[in-house]
């Protein structure tokens, strides 16, 4: 019987080592045979079949990389091709296909790669975080729920994201807030890129029983690297709202709008986001509105991770007897696919 585990276990290790066919060599010498799982944010993630988890390395510290496998891959410049990843002869440099051929590109250049798969589930990314508060002087209840969502083909990405708190309190009015929104991008040459979105907010300080925002247009990132991403883009929108306790019931404007996000990772296990956004309106003479969000993330072992983040919204000619902004804390753990 111990004999035939010992083939049973040599042969599982077998079919196990050959199934990880890539390779990394790294800058402190080590060789690493596994499967390449994705790089983002300046992070490889690389699984291996002698280890329970997964190895996260810094991409900076790659100097050769051999894989047969596809992966969507793109570059600092903004490039984005499907390719196998295969060392050159000079370190630091491999050889990808892009825009109908072969060529030799720094390994520093390349800012995301993740393998390109049939199925559905391997094109997502998803998180989802909670938070609760309970109190018990004067019974306060409070439930906070964040959600993302998105799908990234060769050349386009289509995102989501949901976020709901609710907060009761003895004697006091329920408070109750939605934010979302959907966005898809399509990806050109030289990082610049067309968006379509649409935001969905609602909440009770600005009197706003429903605001739905369609954007269209257009931008760029300015800085795409291993360390941080930097864009902004542009276009119109048309606002529409709807608003509750108040004589006026809702509104519609053309408005432009101008958005600048930023995203730095290179900070050990933390991540920050923050992005504005601005509508000066077309219809609305002097009526103007800006958005802004921050988030800190800290990543916990497994995918797990903590969140903070703040977001404000104000419009300095809201609807009559609300105020001219709204402001929101929010502190959840969650995970993240």
């Amino acid at each position: 019987m111990n004999h035939w585990l010992c083939v049973l276990f040599f042969f599982t290790a077998t079919l196990a080592h050959f199934g990880q066919t890539d390779s990394l060599s790294l800058k402190n010498g080590d060789h690493l045979i596994g499967e390449i799982k994705k790089m983002e944010n300046g992070i490889l993630t690389f699984e291996t079949s002698y280890s329970d988890d997964d190895f996260t390395i810094l991409w900076v510290d790659v100097v050769a990389i051999s894989s047969n496998q596809m992966y969507l891959i793109t570059l600092s410049n903004g490039d984005r091709c499907n390719s196998e990843l295969k060392s050159h002869d000079k370190q630091g440099i491999v050889n990808v296909y892009s825009n109908g051929q072969f060529r030799e590109v720094s390994i520093k250049d390349i800012v995301y790669v993740k393998p390109v798969k049939s199925s559905f589930i391997s094109r997502l990314d998803a998180s989802l975080s909670f938070g609760l508060n309970f109190t018990k002087s004067k019974n306060l209840k409070q439930l906070t729920l964040r959600s993302k969502l998105g799908y990234s083909a060769n050349f386009w990405q289509l995102t989501g994201a949901y976020d709901y708190v609710r907060s009761s309190q003895e004697n006091i009015q329920e408070i109750e807030r939605i934010d979302a929104h959907m966005q898809f991008t399509y990806f050109l040459q030289k990082d610049i890129f067309a968006l379509f979105r649409s935001d969905i907010l609602s909440n009770d300080e600005q009197k706003l029983a429903l605001r739905v925002n369609n954007r269209l247009g257009a931008g760029k990132y300015f800085i795409h690297s291993n360390q941080l991403y930097f864009g902004a883009g542009g276009g119109l929108a048309y606002n529409n709202e709807e608003f509750s306790g108040s004589t006026q019931e809702s509104r519609s404007s053309l408005e432009a709008f101008c958005t600048v996000a930023l995203d730095l990772f290179d900070i050990r296990d933390f991540e920050l986001v923050t992005n504005f956004t601005a509508f000066p309106s077309i219809t609305e003479s002097g009526r103007w509105r800006f958005d802004y969000k921050l988030d800190l993330k800290y990543d916990l072992p497994l995918e797990f991770f903590i969140k903070i983040g703040v977001t404000y919204n104000y419009d300095n000619q809201p609807v009559e007897g609300a105020s001219e902004n709204d402001y929101i804390l929010q502190t959840t753990f969650g995970w993240e696919l």
